[in-house]
């Protein structure tokens, strides 16, 4: 238990921090809470400036509930393209026709309700909660997560089960009866500009005389450090087939990863295989015709959540057969100057805008 007494002095100096100190973000301007539950959206895995122009196209797009609600997907797939985690996107807009089908357009005001909609989880809806409506709910992102463990020296990282029910009870503890929203942006804040993974800004810290590990010296144990993944590389090759001055782009299937995305064809290099026979083979198994590799474009590294990527691209020409894709929604042949208009992987939209 917090101590009462250094409760709510460390609220009024976060919170007096908080007012000089942040940072000018078009969603901090409105208590909208449709606005601000795309923000949250938004902004998860992603940093605020490159959400904010991705903001404000789909606020200028999409103004209400209703008009993402009625928007057709592959439209919101095109404004979403470049942000990845298409699945954020998806479920915005299926969350969106749940709140014109079941809550009358308005966002729920509730915990139990609002974790009803596809992709709000317990820290979005504390967000959308406590800014939109002055809710005290707590969030508990990984930067939340860091402070705390600092602040009160917890040996927790949010790893587990147990860990994480540690963290939440902590912040719902610290949480002050009033202006509960930017108390918990200010603790975002917080973790963004000041009380950084490596190397905090204790002495820029509002809450420097109340933290625990910043007394003992030892800021830098706090939280301890999570098992590191290693991430998959993957070698693949992708075609640039060309037909009488159009292009070929297929859909990926509606399951698994990326799914309704387009993309040009090719597939992963086997063991022994260079990129350029890879793609010779991935064409005919996939599309069941011959093309020839005439030049290669570019090569593309992406990292993704669990693998990285090497992308190898080549211009090629439609030689004989007729397309029959089988591992596709659909496909088309296009214009070069067209392709902008279709929704691509991350990777894939650097080939089309050395295309366009």
């Amino acid at each position: 238990m917090i101590p009462a007494k250094k409760n709510k002095n460390l609220q009024i100096s976060l919170l007096e921090w908080y007012d000089r100190a942040k940072r000018e973000m078009p969603w901090r301007k409105t208590r909208d809470p449709y606005l601000i539950w795309i923000s949250e959206i938004m902004l998860q895995q992603t940093q605020v400036k490159t959400v904010i122009p991705y903001f404000e196209r789909w606020v200028s797009a999409f103004p209400t509930v209703r008009s993402l609600a009625e928007a057709d997907e592959s439209r919101v797939l095109k404004l979403w393209e470049g942000l990845g985690y298409y699945s954020r996107a998806r479920n915005l807009r299926k969350a969106a026709q749940l709140v014109v089908d079941q809550f009358d357009c308005k966002i729920p005001n509730t915990l139990k309700e609002i974790m009803t909609l596809p992709g709000v989880g317990r820290y979005t809806a504390g967000a959308i909660l406590s800014i939109a409506y002055k809710k005290k709910v707590p969030v508990l992102d990984g930067n939340v997560k860091r402070i705390l463990s600092r602040l009160f020296r917890l040996a927790e990282n949010g790893a587990s089960t147990s860990s994480q029910k540690i963290l939440w009870k902590t912040a719902e503890e610290i949480l002050p009866e009033e202006r509960t929203g930017d108390f918990n942006q200010a603790l975002m804040e917080l973790g963004a500009t000041v009380c950084l993974p490596s190397k905090p800004g204790c002495l820029f810290c509002p809450l420097q005389t109340y933290c625990e590990a910043k007394l003992n010296g030892d800021q830098h144990l706090y939280p301890p450090s999570k098992p590191k993944a290693l991430s998959k590389k993957i070698e693949v090759s992708a075609g640039v087939i060309w037909r009488g001055g159009k292009i070929y782009i297929q859909q990926r299937l509606k399951d698994g990863l990326m799914a309704d995305l387009w993309e040009f064809p090719g597939g992963k290099i086997e063991p022994g295989e260079s990129p350029e026979e890879c793609l010779a083979r991935e064409i005919r198994e996939e599309l069941g015709v011959e093309i020839q590799i005439q030049n290669k474009l570019m090569t593309i590294k992406h990292s993704y959540t669990q693998f990285r990527v090497t992308l190898h691209v080549y211009k090629c020409r439609l030689l004989k057969g007729k397309i029959k894709a089988v591992s596709c929604q659909q496909w088309k042949w296009v214009d070069s100057n067209l392709l902008s208009q279709f929704p691509f992987p991350a990777a894939n939209k650097r080939i089309v805008d050395s295309l366009s």
